[in-house]
């Protein structure tokens, strides 16, 4: 008897026989043909039930969805998908790493995958541009890496979101926050705080940003501004959504962030929500915040809010040459609060500093703790056990006053 993954690619043939490539054939359609294939051949392969549903799984979701991918972008309990080329992938679950049995037949079927992906999004990956951003239908970021930049195949990254968006009640469950520090941080979205988000990888700065922008006056106007749309801003009626664009060699030309900061200013914003800050566009996004823009938010990578200010002092050098005592009084006079995210050694995240940017004295940006998470030890399944104890009193109260609140 023939191995289940040699019938499977004998059945695929049979089915893409079948498939009327003239048209756009619907999901259903597929779906019938695969099925009266196996049906049909059934008895050939003496297949038991099992191996039939199995079968007709794995060769829908080879033809029309991802593959081997798509069980684990529809688990809802998967988080992160690591492809290093096709025989090594690796999941996070629940906050730990597993290696995956399943493997692509091959590089090629691998690269089909990332092709559809890609095309799905309007951007192209190839040798030429071995790298991009893209993302699925789901909202779930990826990113891809080919030769010759992967020396070990196709490298894909997924970092899957929830389908239903994480709220502040629900990280305050998760023991990411307290109560005080929620209805605290709630008043200065209010009232127009700039607030701007730091983190490591995989931190969950991009879910708090989510949960933070929800707090947003349903009746303003925001403009989200994305390498690859993930945010998930509901009941905004007024809602603008941008996002980058990599040149192609159709001649589509690049549409960075700096391109969209900079249009985004003359459709009127009250708000304006950067996804992520990397480079240059930093500079864009502080001289937004300082010009009129009140209550916009950003996230960036930081080890801590004090690297946070370093890192975009290099990021708008990278955009300008300016005096660094100018670029400090810029990002003092726009940045109103940090929020600090870390994740910790039991794998939770928590906000670890919530922090009051004061203003530049001596061409130094001086920074007061607000809130500051204290370890008390762990319980008996290894969690660490603390919580966000009060440092410091808000000095800038000026906009929660303007805001009477």
């Amino acid at each position: 008897m023939k191995e289940l993954p040699e019938i499977r690619e004998r059945l695929k043939e049979h089915i893409m026989g079948q498939i009327d490539l003239s048209r756009e054939m619907t999901d259903e359609e597929v779906r019938e043909i695969v099925d009266n294939c196996i049906v049909g051949h059934g008895r050939e392969y003496a297949l038991a039930l099992k191996e039939k549903q199995e079968l007709s799984r794995d060769l829908f979701y080879a033809i029309r969805r991802l593959d081997i991918l798509q069980e684990l972008t529809d688990d809802p309990k998967v988080t992160e998908i690591m492809i290093n080329g096709k025989d090594h992938i690796f999941i996070e679950r629940a906050g730990r790493l597993y290696r995956w049995e399943k493997s692509f037949s091959s590089d090629e079927k691998l690269q089909d995958v990332i092709q559809q992906i890609v095309a799905k999004c309007n951007r192209s990956v190839n040798e030429a541009s071995p790298i991009v951003d893209a993302r699925l239908e789901n909202g779930s970021r990826v990113n891809v890496v080919l030769a010759p930049v992967a020396l070990n195949g196709p490298i894909v990254t997924i970092r899957r979101f929830p389908e239903k968006p994480i709220q502040m009640e629900d990280l305050k469950r998760f023991g990411a926050i307290t109560q005080e520090v929620i209805d605290f941080l709630q008043k200065l979205v209010v009232a127009g705080y700039n607030i701007f988000i730091s983190g490591g990888t995989g931190s969950g700065k991009t879910t708090f940003l989510n949960a933070l922008s929800n707090f947003i006056p349903k009746d303003e106007r925001i403009i989200t501004i994305e390498d690859s749309a993930e945010l998930q801003i509901l009941g905004v009626p007024n809602l603008v959504r941008l996002e980058t664009r990599n040149a192609n060699v159709e001649g589509c030309k690049e549409i960075t962030m700096r391109d969209l900061i900079k249009s985004s200013l003359r459709m009127r914003p009250d708000r304006i929500v950067v996804g992520e800050v990397r480079g240059s566009e930093a500079l864009d996004m502080v001289q937004a915040m300082n010009t009129g823009h009140d209550g916009s938010l950003s996230t960036g990578h930081a080890n801590s809010a004090a690297d946070m200010l370093a890192r975009l002092e290099t990021m708008i050098l990278m955009g300008m040459d300016l005096p660094l005592s100018a670029i400090r009084g810029q990002l003092a006079s726009g940045i109103d609060i940090i929020v600090h995210l870390g994740r910790l050694r039991d794998k939770s995240r928590k906000v670890l500093q919530v922090v009051e940017v004061l203003g530049c004295r001596n061409d130094v940006i001086e920074t007061s703790v607000l809130f500051e998470f204290e370890e008390e030890g762990e319980d008996e399944n290894g969690r660490i056990m603390g919580t966000l104890k009060k440092r410091n009193k808000l000095e800038h109260g000026e906009k929660l006053a303007a805001a009477g609140l």
